[in-house]
């Protein structure tokens, strides 16, 4: 399977647009990574073009690592809504690859782990903590916000996205997990209304594969990072990529192009579903619409009143809240957009 190929299958639309949309979508109906201080390793020169078109054509190798995640996205938090995994902090969790496009990722939580299995046409979204098991019928699912840990696979969806819009340059050289490694910048165009300033991405020397991501707004400090903390590439025990579940787990089904929402909903405990979010837009400006799933029965959802603050438009009424990475509204009729823009691009998206 090649690399553009992998690319077309969902993915993230934009890097932002993706952590908005997926935290708020999927949420709401319900370790840091330091500077590694170390010499500027000798590298043969490369131009930004020939860095991004080595990235975006370079076959997937196999690899196991340590990804770290430092979110800083100022997400607001929402009531009734558990915090982890949403608020701004570090986080950390384990990748596999085979190379050929099965994977694993293993995400530590308060108390369990929550662990991805890519296994041929099959997707499993186990959860330790309450011992349920969910399968869906094809690659490509994100089941929350997890799914977006693997740096490599979210870097070069975000580098195959974004550098058609950007003005592109070559930061030198630098070191993640002892690989020597190049720095690639994107910048938007003049033109492009995002309130982002630009994405770094770290790129393996050898093996093209993105080491590290790195998105600056409008102030100093990075709004969200990712990388490998370490990293082994190389062949991988063949187990990782398979998944049964443990005995006595509750097994569900979910459904390809929906996003699956926890906790117990519909008929016979099959939980709600939300119709997969549109992609608005291209490049930096890109929008995520979609809908806030509703519960069934009884159940309450989240209190969203007192979120952002009143918004109107052509679009409707609803809600606004800023980030520092962008924006989301939630209007009154159940739709939410979210990117990395201000609100004026969100409802443009809203009014289409």
């Amino acid at each position: 399977m090649t690399s553009a190929s992998r690319l077309r299958r969902g993915g993230i639309a934009v890097v932002l647009a993706a952590a908005l949309a997926v935290a708020l979508i999927v949420s709401l109906s319900v370790g840091l990574l330091t500077t590694r201080a170390s010499a500027a390793p000798e590298l043969p020169p490369v131009t930004p073009e020939q860095l991004v078109a080595s990235v975006v054509a370079a076959e997937p190798v196999a690899l196991a690592g340590t990804v770290a995640v430092d979110n800083r996205l100022g997400l607001p938090a929402v009531p009734g809504v558990p915090a982890e995994g949403l608020t701004d902090g570090t986080s950390t969790a384990r990748v596999w690859s085979d190379g050929k496009g099965d994977g694993r990722l293993a995400v530590p939580s308060d108390d369990g782990e929550r662990t991805y299995v890519r296994d041929g046409a099959t997707t499993w979204a186990y959860d330790s903590t309450d011992r349920t098991a969910t399968r869906f019928p094809s690659r490509g699912h994100a089941p929350d916000a997890d799914a977006a840990k693997d740096p490599a696979e979210v870097a070069r969806t975000v580098v195959a996205r974004l550098s058609a819009t950007s003005v592109l340059r070559v930061d030198g050289t630098t070191e993640v997990a002892g690989r020597p490694a190049y720095t690639l910048v994107l910048a938007p165009k003049p033109g492009e209304r995002t309130v982002l300033r630009e994405v770094r991405a770290a790129v393996d020397a050898q093996t093209r594969t993105p080491l590290e991501l790195t998105v600056l707004g409008a102030g100093a400090d990075p709004v969200l990072r990712i990388g490998f903390d370490d990293v082994t590439f190389g062949p991988q025990d063949p187990a990782l990529f398979t998944f049964t579940p443990p005995p006595g787990a509750t097994v569900r089904d979910g459904t390809a192009g929906t996003v699956e929402q926890p906790g117990p909903g519909g008929p016979g405990g099959t939980p709600p579903r939300a119709a997969a979010p549109t992609v608005v837009g291209e490049g930096w400006d890109t929008v995520v619409v979609g809908r806030v799933p509703q519960r069934s029965g009884d159940q309450r959802g989240p209190d969203l009143s007192a979120l952002g603050i009143p918004v109107s438009g052509p679009w409707g009424a609803g809600r606004e809240i800023t980030t520092n990475a962008g924006s989301a509204i939630l209007s009154d009729d159940g739709r939410v957009a979210a990117g990395a823009v201000g609100p004026d691009v969100l409802g443009e998206a809203l009014a289409r």
